[in-house]
């Protein structure tokens, strides 16, 4: 038997995993109970609705990768090593998550999910703008940096070029989402990147 705390952890799994696969209104609470073996009476214990979940569920997703962001952003890397770690990092996600000859291309489950739902579901929204503004906070730190060694070919403001490279990812994965073409993914990323930074030539190599 469960105790209660692994009851929410794996609540908080299960939603991501479904979230993964599927949108947002086409996952119900009965479904979340049935894949992660639980009764409703345990999902209502922990949660008082669908989105309450899913906003806890993408918190503890957010959370866990946090090391990750960190280390790639460490002060200690350069920020031209932080930029194609990230692409990297980007990259990676892709081979651990994506389904081969299914789903080449995973989008990013949290974001996504902020875009499908309406403002009935405002805590779901609310969710998915603040871990994107998390997320753009550690790009601006890298492009700050870019910009500070003079390796951008453009005056640029930092938190502009850095919200435009998150809303460049985002979108070059739900193309390839679209188009199930992971190959596009991999050769328009760093390309796309470097060309909203207008990142000198010789930082390329």
């Amino acid at each position: 038997m469960r105790n209660a705390s692994d009851t929410r952890m794996n609540l908080l799994e299960t939603a991501m995993e479904l979230l993964a696969t599927s949108s947002y209104h086409d996952i119900g609470v009965s479904d979340v109970c049935k894949h992660a073996g639980v009764t409703k009476g345990a999902f209502y214990h922990h949660f008082d609705s669908k989105s309450a979940l899913f906003a806890a569920a993408a918190r503890h997703h957010w959370e866990k990768g946090k090391d990750e962001l960190r280390a790639i952003f460490s002060p200690e890397m350069s920020p031209t090593d932080q930029l194609y770690g990230y692409i990297e990092l980007v990259c990676d996600k892709q081979e651990k998550y994506a389904v081969p000859g299914e789903n080449e291309v995973c989008v990013c489950p949290i974001f996504t999910a902020g875009g499908q739902v309406g403002p009935e579901d405002i805590e779901i929204q609310n969710c998915s703008r603040e871990l994107a503004e998390e997320q753009i906070k550690y790009l601006a730190s890298m492009v700050r940096g870019l910009k500070g060694e003079g390796l951008l070919g453009k005056d640029g403001e930092v938190t502009t070029l850095a919200r435009m490279i998150f809303q460049y990812v985002h979108g070059l994965l739900a193309y390839g989402r679209v188009f199930n073409d992971i190959d596009t993914v991999r050769s328009d990323l760093r390309e796309g990147i470097c060309r909203i930074l207008d990142l000198r030539c010789d930082s390329k190599d």
